[in-house]
């Protein structure tokens, strides 16, 4: 216990641990990279090394993804991997020397890489090693080494833009752009973010994030309704809302409901519960937003039964209507193999009979695959199975899981136990 440890014991016990922390988390990315450069997609039942790792762990995709571009770039840099995997540096600053050797100044001789890397080896050995000062390194040879090519803010390969869901159900947005490309991004937000004062002359109270944050969702909210954006899943991108009818009639509080549902759901899943509305890309959505996306907005009714999957909407020809995706996207929640979870819109309706093998296209013969795992299932021995509760179950092949034991639907798996 802490609260047993004297100050000094308290103080060498966090050092010590956080030493072994650093230690493992390099044997983790030594390993992922192995498994990157070793494993194939019919062993890991995923399209790459990173969704498999994330399938397996508590790490989130992108989290995933980093260690396993690390463990791929150090088996291309030796020196780099030398210093992170004896614990000298950390990841991130192993990340950052690690992509200026990948893409050097395009302006500094070959024979000048080596005395670079071991100055920004030196800047960023040691716990007083700061990620400020490594970057301050990097600039300072960029300057160095400067050429003719476009400077870096009109140079597009450097465009980045991330869009990542947070633990509390929003999204974070952040982007790296070129010149040019953040004036078109201005100018389409300059006039819908500008105050709009009251009518009374009182000033707009909101800020200038808070302004160009509603100038955005107005932007995507006009280009979704051009229809100029393609099609996705055989539909053109749209909003798309999952909800219990009767939660939208309801007024009434649905917190006890929800309380007592998920009580008597057989897993104590709060898969099953009521009073939540569900969206595809971002998932749980609160019935009061809910209500006012159905304002003005095209329904589908798909009934389920107790067990929320969709009553037969069998028909005799060989592709899915658009009315059977829509209940397997209510029932699926997307790519349904395990650990996956790719939303709707890349996913297509898989046959688990193939249709030119006599397999009908209704509801218990079905399921909502994404590109990679509907072709993984075609060309491996990997099976699918409805069960019981007419939700699909996925059997791997022996050399995945020797004994084949059945795996539960991406949504229908259980929560870990802490």
């Amino acid at each position: 216990d802490a609260w047993r440890l004297a100050e000094a014991e308290l103080l060498e016990s966090v050092v010590r641990i956080s030493e072994e922390i650093q230690r493992l988390e390099a044997l983790r990315v030594k390993l992922v990279g192995a498994v990157d450069h070793r494993c194939k997609v019919d062993v890991l039942g995923f399209p790459n090394a990173k969704m498999w790792l994330a399938s397996k762990t508590l790490l989130e995709v992108g989290a995933a993804g980093r260690i396993v571009l690390l463990g791929r770039g150090l088996r291309l840099q030796p020196e780099i991997a030398d210093e992170y995997f004896d614990t000298n540096i950390s990841a991130e600053h192993a990340a950052l020397i690690m992509k200026f050797c990948e893409r050097p100044p395009k302006g500094m001789p070959l024979e000048a890489l080596d005395d670079c890397r071991n100055a920004l080896l030196f800047a960023a050995t040691g716990p007083t090693a700061n990620t400020d000062a490594v970057r301050a390194v990097i600039a300072r040879l960029e300057r160095a080494f400067e050429s003719d090519d476009p400077p870096p803010s009109e140079d597009t390969d450097l465009n980045e833009f991330h869009a990542s869901k947070t633990l509390n159900g929003r999204v974070a947005v952040k982007g790296d752009l070129d010149a040019v490309t953040g004036e078109m991004l201005l100018s389409a937000l300059s006039g819908l973010s500008k105050p709009r004062p009251a009518q009374d002359g009182t000033k707009d109270p909101r800020t200038p994030g808070q302004r160009r944050a509603d100038g955005f969702t107005e932007l995507l909210r006009r280009y979704l309704d051009s229809g100029i954006a393609g099609e996705e899943g055989g539909e053109r991108p749209h909003v798309s809302l999952h909800v219990n009818v009767k939660d939208l009639a309801d007024r009434t509080d649905c917190s006890a409901r929800a309380q007592q549902d998920a009580a008597a759901s057989p897993d104590g899943s709060l898969f099953a519960v009521d009073g939540v509305a569900w969206t595809e890309w971002m998932g749980p959505l609160s019935i009061k937003a809910a209500r006012l996306l159905s304002c003005d907005s095209i329904y589908t009714p798909i009934v389920l039964d107790e067990n929320r999957a969709p009553l037969d909407l069998g028909i005799s020809t060989r592709t899915v209507t658009k009315r059977q995706r829509k209940a397997l996207v209510a029932r699926d929640r997307g790519c349904a193999f395990p650990g996956c979870g790719a939303p709707p819109s890349w996913c297509e309706g898989h046959h688990i009979v193939h249709w030119s093998a006599g397999g009908p296209s209704d509801m218990g013969n079905l399921v909502l695959l994404c590109g990679f795992h509907h072709r993984l299932l075609h060309h491996s021995d990997w099976e699918i199975e409805m069960g019981a509760d007419r939700h699909p179950t996925f059997i791997p092949p022996r050399q995945v899981d020797w004994e084949r034991k059945p795996l539960p639907a991406h949504n229908r798996a259980r929560p870990r136990a802490s």
